[in-house]
């Protein structure tokens, strides 16, 4: 989506006579989203250095430009694009990354990656001229047309206020092969950008150059499909695995008929923790990928995204890897059927409105189903984390009928986490108070479960498992607060229990992979980074927000960190339905217990700092405590919940008795 197309003299004169930010303003407006204060200050600056960059009478009056366009299938925004002819008569696009920066430092331990004041603070961001290159590289490999005719992209960055002789570290040696593909021009170098527009442009485009590039026809380019099998090599997490190639083969087969009839459909697949459910989608994406299929992966959460993207990048260098992962709150501006194969993992996570402030869309599985010709959702319906989870299995039936889609449902049994213990997913749902199990009185196989007393024992144990091979780490539930400064350092203790003089920070700002970063172990990680995702053993520190209490588990809300949005809206509910609110916070702190419990493969180790929750466990690990649900206290229960206070939500009396 384009926001602004015309060409040269028109837009100089648009700029001129003061109507051009309107013009953007009211478009983005009305198209896509809401626009700041700041946005608008943005483009009233750049956009003046750029139109001094084109009153340049070698630069044709007819050469296009396209400013604030909208990368299909992602949300990267192209700031300013010009499109014209050579003398030979090829086409030729160059696109330009614009900066007010002030200033910028070097990072020197990460590849193209930069240091700058961004919203109140030092951030760390993509160098501008890797930035330029990428969108480049994203057009490039997903857009026929240019792959075809063939388009040749230019990218380069535009710093019109930054001083080099102050701050001359973005030149630094370490960013010299970006560079040498993505110029950058800043402070008193406006000649030098003219020039390298001139170079390809200095004839009028007359070939429509920019509409070919917003409605060519989304396939990815031909190294792409060879390359990403090849980087599912070697890769052992994503080997398929007995019911897991059996169910790829089921997808695989309905996906392919249904792009081939051009037949909407939906596909459901249920599976629990462990069963292979992300295993399954990467598979199936990069095989649609490497079939010539516009195909991407989508989840709400950013972890899953983040850290396999990352995986499948290691060796490469390529930014279209990224566009491959998607978040779920951009279909609501997507056109009907616009994308070939939505794979949605944690479809259990899928909110109904979209935005910073949920206020976009109207529901995101029917947006996704919409945008969608084929879309594949794996659900696990005891995973529901926070209050804003809307992701049901009948919602997806719902709007898979509504949209006249075929649908089928599948489903993954084997459980290959937690060392394939199905007994002690069973046990640790029974323990929780989530559903009734035959393991209410343990569990059978060699899945390595401690009980700490110390939380630096529990540590000292999870760091040493790390040591071997970096696959294992500590994670709490969301007691402490994630404060937004100091977050580039683990010297900061976020976690703390006073009583053994424990701390640790939790996991960084400036990094998206948690999982798998190097240094990690010393950060805690939550619900949000982790779900989804899997090690080799777990440390879990389980705050005041579940306690053991005369007999009866307690799920405290309150205990919850200010800073989690996970539970936004509930004191609201409290207030208009707390029978309602009560049930939902009780479901959403058990299965945030249940989900951190059941990331490890070979073992989970946990903390409690309620010691009488500790006592529990043990007892009920041990085999000495034993119990069942009172369906009678149960219905006391709800029938007094109005009056609980909202510190002991939805109790759920037990029987104990020795065995």
């Amino acid at each position: 989506m384009i926001i602004y197309s015309s060409n040269k003299q028109s837009f100089i004169q648009d700029f001129e006579q003061g109507v051009l930010v309107k013009k953007l303003h009211q478009t983005l407006t009305e198209k896509y989203r809401r626009v700041g204060e700041s946005e608008i200050h943005s483009w009233q600056a750049s956009l003046s250095y750029m139109a001094n960059v084109m009153r340049d009478f070698a630069i044709p009056d007819l050469a296009g430009v396209a400013i604030e366009y909208i990368v299909p299938n992602t949300q990267k925004r192209v700031d300013f694009i010009i499109t014209g002819l050579d003398q030979q008569d090829k086409e030729h696009v160059v696109i330009v990354e614009l900066k007010q920066w002030g200033e910028a430092f070097k990072v020197t331990d990460k590849d193209n990656i930069v240091s700058t004041y961004l919203g109140g603070g030092i951030r760390e961001v993509t160098h501008p001229s890797y930035q330029a290159w990428s969108y480049c590289s994203l057009i490039e490999n997903f857009n026929e047309d240019v792959q075809t005719r063939p388009i040749e992209l230019h990218p380069c960055a535009f710093l019109h206020n930054f001083d080099e002789s102050i701050s001359p570290e973005l030149r630094d040696p370490i960013y010299s092969s970006i560079l040498d593909v993505s110029p950058m021009f800043t402070l008193g170098q406006m000649d030098g950008l003219r020039n390298f527009i001139k170079t390809y442009i200095p004839k009028p485009d007359t070939t429509n150059i920019m509409e070919s590039i917003e409605h060519g026809k989304l396939r990815p380019s031909k190294s792409l499909q060879d390359s990403i099998l090849n980087m599912l090599k070697g890769n052992k997490e994503f080997i398929l695995i007995d019911d897991q190639k059996v169910e790829f083969e089921q997808i695989k087969k309905a996906a392919l008929e249904a792009i081939r009839n051009n037949q909407k459909t939906v596909y459901i697949v249920r599976g629990g923790p462990g069963t292979g459910k992300s295993v399954v989608a990467i598979n199936l994406l990069a095989e649609c990928i490497h079939k010539g299929y516009m195909a991407q992966y989508i989840t709400a959460n950013a972890a899953p995204r983040n850290v396999y993207s990352a995986m499948l990048q290691q060796g490469y260098t390529k930014s279209e890897i990224k566009a491959l992962f998607q978040g779920s709150g951009t279909f609501h501006t997507r056109k009907k059927n616009e994308l070939q194969i939505a794979i949605v993992d944690e479809a259990h996570r899928l909110r109904e409105k979209s935005g910073m402030f949920q206020n976009q869309g109207e529901d995101q599985i029917k947006e996704i189903i919409n945008a969608s010709i084929f879309s594949v959702f794996f659900i696990d319906r005891n995973q529901r984390v926070t209050f804003s989870d809307a992701g049901t299995i009948d919602k997806i039936r719902y709007f898979g009928k509504k949209q006249n889609a075929l649908i089928y449902e599948g489903a993954l049994e084997s459980q290959f986490r937690c060392n394939g213990s199905d007994g002690y997913l069973a046990w640790l749902d029974n323990a929780l108070q989530i559903a009734e199990t035959a393991n209410y009185d343990g569990f059978e196989g060699d899945y390595d479960f401690r009980i700490f007393d110390n939380p630096h024992d529990m540590y000292n144990a999870i760091k040493a498992k790390n040591d071997i091979n970096n696959k294992s780490r500590i994670l709490a539930g969301y007691c402490w607060d994630w404060p937004k400064e100091g977050r580039t350092t683990s010297l900061i203790k976020d976690i703390q229990i006073p009583e053994y003089n424990f701390g640790i920070s939790w996991n960084l700002g400036n990094s998206d992979t948690y999982a798998i970063d190097p240094d990690s172990i010393n950060e805690a990680g939550c619900i949000h980074t982790t779900q989804g995702l899997e090690f080799e053993y777990v440390g879990v520190i389980i705050g005041d927000d579940l306690r053991y209490e005369d007999g009866k588990l307690i799920v405290d809300i309150t205990k919850r960190a200010k800073t989690d949005q996970s539970i936004k809206g509930i004191k609201k509910l409290l207030k208009e339905n707390p029978t309602e609110a009560h049930r939902i916070a009780n479901e959403i702190v058990k299965n945030t217990y249940r989900t951190l419990m059941t990331r490890g493969q070979k073992g989970c180790y946990i903390y409690c700092t309620n010691k009488s929750l500790s006592d529990y466990f043990k007892l009920i690990y041990n085999h000495q405590l034993s119990y069942t649900y009172n369906q009678s206290t149960l219905s006391k229960s709800d029938q007094l919940v109005a009056d609980i206070p909202s510190s002991d939500i939805d109790i759920t009396e037990i029987k104990p008795h020795k065995i």
